[in-house]
């Protein structure tokens, strides 16, 4: 039995080279017979079979073959194709829809016979075949498939920042103090990556660390939380006839100075709704502080700025002098190597560190009377040249910078009462932002540099989140949250 199973395979095999009877001829024979009956010659004339198969003979042996088909009953030209491929292909497709069964041990014996007639296995034979691997996607390629069958890789579009002309919120301010300098003369100037700020003579918000926002409303100070939108009451003076003057937090964001009307600079634990003590040094009003480390310095309507160290109880440890007229911008650098100071004496003062008393670099804006300066100032710190100046055609009130898209913001008073984003360094404007009805008095950038808030003397506060990140590249905003402070043990 198992000798008629083994003839029965045999035949099995044999019949895919069997003719089909009571069929059309297959195209392939048709194109056969008839190039065969052209290529024959009539008898008894000679023929020179090299000018009658082509037109143009081939000068190079070997390259006389054509590859296209005669128009006179060809066919699309396949490669490397025969008469038994093709049957191979045909009897596959009669077949694939019929169930195999995988233990029948016939099949090892077709897949042998195959091989040693057909040269390859019936199973593995194929009409078209795809060579090569496919296309890997590029790192970071959203859509993996569009690029598996094609070379061509999209070209990268840029994307162009768009830039709200409206705020993200408004936030009623009652009872701001407009006490706007009176000359307006006194130039925004940026030193690197060191502002000397408004030329307001106050100083009435600051946005901490900790995404508080500080707001200063006449005799209250107020404290905004940005993540859940809650308002807090802070503190509030004691006399009706006194007023905040300017504010300012620390770096960890615990713990806010706050300078008064009455010569004073309090200092205040804003997790415990604390005043922590109140210092006085000062015979004028404070209009403008700056934190570095542990050393608040404090400038005020005398022209004299204070460092005090606040981890003692002689807290005043030096004085600056060289100001004439109220000190309305205050600022240290980051790393603490200059303290810069811009007054209404149209005078602007770089200070070397703590414990050196001598001027580094000293400007002076020399302006017609009753005219303003509108200019925009970049200078070397350590040349004390100016780099370059930009006619902003408004009164500038404050200047921010924002990190995450290396922008200078300016707020301006007469004529516009508007914010100004400028590309840093080529100072070209980038977006203008409108809607505060009154000269914008401060600005003050969010921790994450996403969004900077303007206080107007239209008595609001408007926030414009303007620098937000593209969330591909954004990485996750990390707060500073520190539980502890090098002041915290210490301050008396």
């Amino acid at each position: 039995m198992a000798q008629f199973g083994f003839e029965n395979d045999i035949q099995g095999i044999l019949k895919l080279d069997m003719p089909i009877t009571n069929a059309p001829m297959a195209r392939w024979q048709r194109k056969a017979s008839t190039s065969t009956s052209s290529a024959l010659p009539s008898p008894g004339k000679s023929v020179n079979l090299s000018l009658t198969t082509s037109k143009t003979p081939s000068k190079t042996p070997g390259k006389n073959i054509k590859c296209t088909p005669s128009k006179v009953g060809g066919d699309r030209f396949i490669p490397i194709r025969n008469g038994q491929q093709l049957d191979v292909a045909s009897f596959l497709l009669t077949k694939e829809n019929e169930p195999l069964d995988p233990n029948n041990p016939a099949l090892e014996n077709q897949k042998a016979w195959s091989v040693s007639l057909n040269g390859y296995a019936v199973e593995e034979a194929k009409i078209l075949h795809l060579g090569g691997k496919p296309l890997n996607a590029p790192e970071g390629y959203q859509n993996n498939l569009k690029v598996l069958y094609s070379q061509v890789t999209p070209s990268s579009v840029k994307k162009t920042r768009y830039i709200s002309s409206v705020p993200d919120r408004i936030l009623d301010a009652p009872e701001l103090r407009n006490d706007f300098c009176k000359l307006m003369r006194t130039p925004c100037i940026q030193y690197g990556s060191l502002f000397v700020p408004q030329p307001t003579d106050l100083n009435l918000l600051d946005w901490s660390s900790r995404n508080l926002l500080a707001v200063a409303l006449h005799d209250n100070v107020y404290l905004w939380d940005a993540t859940r939108g809650e308002i807090t009451l802070l503190m509030k003076m004691e006399r009706e006839e006194d007023y905040i003057t300017s504010v300012s937090w620390t770096k960890e964001g615990n713990y806010l100075a706050i300078g008064t009307s009455d010569f004073k600079v309090q200092l205040w634990d804003v997790e415990n709704q604390k005043r922590l003590r109140s210092m006085t040094s000062h015979t004028a009003r404070v209009g403008s502080l700056s934190w570095n480390d542990h050393i608040l310095s404090s400038a005020s309507r005398s022209g004299h700025i204070h460092h005090h160290d606040v981890r003692v109880a002689n807290h005043h440890i030096y004085t600056l002098e060289g100001h004439t007229q109220e000190v309305c911008g205050l600022e240290w650098s980051p790393d603490g190597r200059y303290l810069a100071s811009g007054g209404n004496d149209n005078m602007v003062y770089v200070w070397p560190g703590l414990g050196e008393g001598s001027i580094v670099h000293r400007h002076l804006s020399v302006l017609p009377e009753g005219k303003l300066d509108r200019h925009i100032r970049v200078w070397n710190v350590n040349s004390g040249s100016c780099i370059s100046a930009l006619d902003t055609q408004s009164q500038i009130s404050s200047l921010v910078f924002a990190p995450n898209y290396k922008e200078l913001v300016s707020g301006h008073g007469y004529a516009h009462n508007n914010v100004v984003i400028w590309k840093y360094p080529s100072l070209t404007k980038v977006a203008e932002l409108a809607g505060h009805e009154d000269r914008v008095l401060n600005l003050a950038l969010s921790p994450d540099g996403s969004t900077v808030a303007t206080v107007a003397g239209d008595e609001t506060v408007r926030l414009w989140k303007s620098f937000e990140l593209d969330p591909i590249k954004k990485k996750a905003t990390r707060m500073l949250k520190s539980t502890s402070s090098v002041i915290h043990q210490t301050i008396r």
